[in-house]
């Protein structure tokens, strides 16, 4: 792989990855309140549905993602995921105390399923690549559909690695210095960011 085309394709990661959205939000509010863990698994789950976007795309399965019924009900199904998990964040800064049992009941308890059902629902995940990648797939007209290229493509995702770590790490020496009050507030407010962007997308489906 020729060094600029690599160089590119991370900093193409990067416009991906690095925007504040919904998965941002929940690798920020799970990294404060448990550290580097959460946090990279969460990103990790995010990366490997942009694995999955990026392998319909790239095998010609545009059209799959352009479907009418498809966009409607991942924009549903994006939505009311990321209400839930905007209203389980609000419901964290009004506790003091979160109980083992009550944790349990949470569909989203693990972070990698979390950051993975974020991002394959996301309207914004799915413009990303079906847009700004499948555009540059399209203007590429020299890149071969074979394994090689393919190869070559996901080092998009090495962009969208090196966020996650560095969001992640920035986010467990970040939590040191963060009290238990601040770390509730950043909870109240990635609660109501992610339930604003469930409604957001909600509407734009809808209408």
């Amino acid at each position: 792989m020729e060094k600029f085309t690599l160089l590119q394709n991370i900093l193409l990661g990067l416009t991906l990855a690095a925007p504040i959205g919904p998965v941002n939000v929940e690798i920020i509010k799970r990294g404060l309140n448990s550290g580097f863990r959460q946090a990279f698994l969460t990103g990790m789950g995010a990366i490997c549905a942009d694995a999955t976007y990026l392998t319909l795309i790239f095998f010609g399965l545009t059209a799959f993602l352009n479907n009418v019924f498809i966009i409607y009900f991942l924009g549903i199904a994006g939505s009311f995921i990321l209400i839930y998990l905007g209203v389980m964040s609000v419901r964290d800064y009004f506790r003091k105390a979160i109980s083992i049992d009550t944790r349990k009941r949470r569909i989203f308890k693990h972070a990698f399923i979390a950051g993975f059902a974020l991002a394959i629902s996301s309207p914004m995940t799915i413009v990303w690549w079906t847009g700004v990648f499948g555009a540059l797939m399209v203007s590429q007209g020299s890149i071969k559909t074979n394994f090689s290229a393919f190869l070559s493509c996901l080092s998009i995702l090495l962009g969208c690695f090196l966020w996650v770590s560095f969001l992640a790490a920035a986010l467990h020496w970040g939590k040191k210095i963060i009290n238990e009050q601040m770390t509730r507030m950043v909870s109240l407010i990635a609660g109501l960011f992610l339930i604003g962007f469930g409604l957001y997308f909600l509407y734009r489906t809808m209408t």
